[in-house]
This record gives structure tokens, C-alpha cells and sequence, in this order.
């Protein structure tokens, strides 16, 4: 169960890399890079099992299969690679995967990877935490945004107190998301940033305010995977700023395309 990391090479752990090359069979993630899978050995079979939004498909059934591909593969006595984009654990039914395989008594290990969120602040220099500022870090999912949006509660007091929230998969409810915040408290001025394709070298950033952000994603139209980072210190440092020359300061949007320095 090898976490792939949010897409540069460079950002795999050794382990992952040393996994990868002595793999048999690899199960990947739609979202792992195509820069990735090609660390992969010619004779390595590669299945993809990835999810796309929109597809269509039972997510109960899909996760089912790739159980199943799982454990057959491994009780062939492969060296089998589950790629998960980011880390496992984040987001990832990596943990549902390591049970079915715990079930069928499969040895498995899993190794960490670089999560999308802890990724998009350092590589934009947006501090998660900072002494004498903030002293926590959230992170959520925006999926459940369709059902039910109760499991915001906590996290808007807890941002109302200074912790900046990472939220992973809100684009498609982001409209939501930002009314519900706002309608509980939370200042439209509070900076907002999305950040595109992380670590890539199309990664892209639009930093504007809890009341902009959606207007301004509209306009951008930035390609997913995307990141929210927000909060009262989540200003990247270094941003570029469009109209420099504004005397209104109160809707300040910021756009940096950030490509890896070589």
C-alpha cells in the first residue's frame, strides 16, 4: 500500500521508489501521474482502478473489485503495489483495503506518502502553522457537501479560532460550502486559496477570499484535482498580485502559475 505522493517523482518516498521497481503488479490511482508510473518496471502489469466524478459507477462494487484484485494477486505470491495518489490514509480507503487483505490473511505493508494538502502549502509557502499564530491544522473532505453539510459544525468554530482548514474535494460544492461558512460567521474576507494539479508542472494557484473564491474559479477554470486551503493566515508568500495598482484592497486576488524550478 505505497502512497504516490501528489505527483512529482521527486516527492516519492525511498520506499515507495524501491517498492515500485521490484513490483509485480501494480493497481494504481487515476489521479498517480503518468510521470510516476513510468518508475514502473517494463514487466510490470499495470491496472488502473481509479475513480473519475461523474463516472457512474457503484463506489461499493468498484472498491469490492479492487479487493478482490487484491487478494487474488497476492495469493499468486506476487509483489503486489497498491498506488494511492497522496497518502493512503488521507482520504484513500486505504484502511478498507488493508482489512480485506488482513481478512484473507495477506501480508501488507504500507508505506506514507505526501499528502496533496500538506503539499499545496509548502510548495505556495502557505504556513499551516506558525509560531505565535496558529497552533493546529484541519483537514476535511467537501464530497459529503451533497448530503449533509453538519459536519462542518465543528470545523467552522474551530476556524472562527485561527485554524486554517485544508479541504480536499470541495470543488464540485464549493459554491455550498462557502454560503454555509459564511452564513455561520465566517468574515468574506477571510482568505481563500484553490490550488490546481499540485506539485506538477502545470500546478496553478488562484488566492482570493472566502466571498471571491467561487467567482473567481469560475473565471480560471482551473483543471482537478483541486485544494482549498483557508484561513485567516493562509496568504502564500511571494504571490504575484494582479492589479497592483488598486487602491481597494478589499478584494485582493492573487495568481501564481508555479512551475518546479530545475
Amino acid at each position: 500500500m505505497v502512497g504516490a505522493g501528489p505527483g512529482d517523482p521527486e516527492l516519492l518516498t525511498v520506499r515507495a521508489h524501491k517498492l515500485l521497481q521490484s513490483a509485480d503488479v501494480v493497481l494504481h490511482d487515476a489521479l498517480v501521474s503518468q510521470e510516476i508510473l513510468a518508475l514502473l518496471p517494463n514487466g510490470a502489469e499495470r491496472i488502473a482502478v481509479g475513480k473519475r466524478i461523474g463516472d457512474g459507477k457503484d463506489q461499493t462494487a468498484r472498491q469490492q473489485e479492487i479487493n478482490d484484485l487484491l487478494a487474488r494477486h497476492a495469493s499468486e505470491g506476487k509483489c503486489v503495489v497498491r498506488l494511492k495518489a497522496g497518502d493512503p490514509f488521507m482520504f484513500g480507503r486505504g484502511i478498507e483495503e488493508v482489512r480485506a487483505l488482513a481478512a484473507v490473511g495477506a501480508p501488507c505493508e504500507v508505506v506514507p506518502g505526501i499528502t496533496a494538502g500538506i503539499a499545496a502549502a509548502e510548495l505556495c509557502r502557505i504556513p499551516l502553522t506558525e509560531r505565535y499564530r496558529n497552533t493546529s491544522a484541519l483537514f476535511c473532505t467537501g464530497q459529503t457537501a451533497d448530503y449533509s453539510l453538519s459536519h462542518f459544525s465543528a470545523v467552522i468554530e474551530l476556524m472562527k479560532a485561527g485554524t486554517p482548514l485544508v479541504m480536499y474535494m470541495g470543488f464540485e460544492q464549493l459554491d455550498k460550502i462557502v454560503r454555509r461558512f459564511i452564513d455561520s460567521g465566517l468574515s468574506p474576507e477571510l482568505p481563500a486559496c484553490a490550488v490546481s494539479r499540485v506539485s506538477r508542472s502545470d500546478q496553478a494557484l488562484v488566492a482570493a477570499t472566502l466571498g471571491t473564491i467561487v467567482e473567481q474559479l469560475r473565471e480560471r477554470e482551473l483543471p482537478l484535482p483541486v485544494v482549498f486551503i483557508i484561513g485567516e493566515h493562509a496568504v502564500p508568500e511571494g504571490a504575484v498580485r494582479e492589479n497592483e495598482d488598486r487602491t481597494d484592497q478589499t478584494d485582493q486576488v492573487y495568481l501564481t502559475d508555479l512551475v518546479k524550478s530545475e
